[in-house]
């Protein structure tokens, strides 16, 4: 069996009022399987992006335990001192320019 090629599944997503992430519901990989929904504040996040983990939009497939139904992977983007987080499909210069984070098909709790 191939070595998912992604740490962590981001499932659901929280923002502040100005548009920044507050938090995320996500399942992290520990080794050949994944933990229970956990709860990422945005620096955890980017600090664990920043040291090479990779995270995907994505949901659990029910019943089937660690498989995943994947959509894009997140990006930090940094512009005039600014950390945006973003999925790939995303327009970057546009939502950069405004500093808010915007993770398209992560739906919004």
């Amino acid at each position: 069996m191939a070595k998912p090629k992604f740490d962590g599944v981001v499932e659901a997503a929280h923002y502040q009022p100005d548009g920044q992430l507050a938090w995320v519901r996500a399942y992290l990989r520990r080794g050949p399987t994944y933990t229970d929904r956990v709860k990422l504040d945005r620096a955890t996040l980017i600090e664990h992006m920043k040291s090479g983990k990779r995270y995907v939009a994505g949901a659990r497939v029910p019943l089937l335990a660690s498989t995943f139904q994947v959509s894009t992977p997140l990006k930090v983007l940094q512009k005039e001192g600014r950390e945006v987080l973003v999925t790939s499909d995303v327009q970057a210069d546009s939502v950069v320019s405004k500093a808010r984070d915007y993770l398209e098909g992560v739906p919004v709790i």
